[in-house]
């Protein structure tokens, strides 16, 4: 057995995190959202932050992309390419911070950010102006930054973007194509900064079959006409995750 695939099946939590995995793929099948902000506060309580974003990528890397093509096709390209070249400006220095950043204070950010987002979300918050080409960058940049230092592009483009002039459809496109190029970037990022390690690359492929699972059981078990009572369950889950990964609630964890 190759070295990379025994250190991976020897993480000590790996069931822990092979739940987070179900879980988050649960919640993302039945709401649509939430995967890095129930997936990352608990993996970083078991593997150094540099893994838990390593794993989130490769394990959301095989599902979307059957939908990409749809994705290019359906979405503003330019748009998207405006995204990305944020991303590939600012998610270098994202990954300069990370690595600067202790176990103990990535958790707390990672935590926060999640909780943070929550309220956002609960309070149905979105930016209201228009978003010019310009600010389309930034977006994207911000979400690389984001990205990099935490493992969160998302929360950029989900509250700037989705006030662009596009429709759902086209934003719904954008989104999902930038998520998936984002975490492409991530990888080859790392492997330019000789950050790589095929170890936690190969636990998040292992990582997607419960997670895939879970995202299959979560699309069986949605009823539209419960949509409210999918998101405050989604709701509680996310916030239970952030809270467990706070060093101030829970002083275990491995690094």
């Amino acid at each position: 057995m190759p070295d990379f695939l025994t250190q991976a099946l020897a993480l000590d939590g790996l069931a822990w995190v092979a739940a987070a995995a179900f879980i988050a793929g649960c919640v993302r099948g039945f709401a649509g959202f939430g995967t890095a902000m129930i997936y990352l506060p608990i993996a970083a309580q078991i593997m150094p932050p540099v893994w838990a974003i390593t794993t989130l990528a490769s394990m959301d890397i095989i599902a979307p992309s059957v939908h990409i093509p749809a994705a290019l096709r359906n979405g503003h390209r330019r748009d998207l390419l405006r995204l990305m070249i944020g991303v590939v400006a600012l998610l270098p220095l994202g990954l300069w911070l990370l690595a600067r950043t202790e176990p103990d204070v990535y958790r707390y950010l990672v935590s926060i950010l999640s909780l943070l987002m929550l309220v956002v979300l609960l309070g149905g918050f979105r930016y209201r102006g228009s978003v010019t080409p310009p600010m389309v960058y930034g977006i994207g940049g911000a979400g690389g930054l984001l990205g990099g230092a935490a493992g969160l592009p998302g929360p950029p483009v989900i509250l700037f973007y989705m006030a662009s002039r596009h429709g759902p459809a086209v934003i719904r496109a954008n989104t999902s194509a930038y998520l998936f190029f984002y975490d492409i970037l991530l990888l080859v990022i790392l492997l330019c900064l000789s950050r790589f390690e095929m170890a936690p690359f190969v636990l998040g492929i292992l990582l997607s079959v419960p997670a895939m699972a879970g995202n299959l059981l979560g699309g069986w078990l949605f009823d539209p006409r419960h949509e409210k009572l999918y998101r405050i369950v989604a709701y509680v889950i996310i916030a239970a995750a952030a809270l467990s990964g706070l060093p101030i609630l829970n002083a275990g964890g491995t690094h």
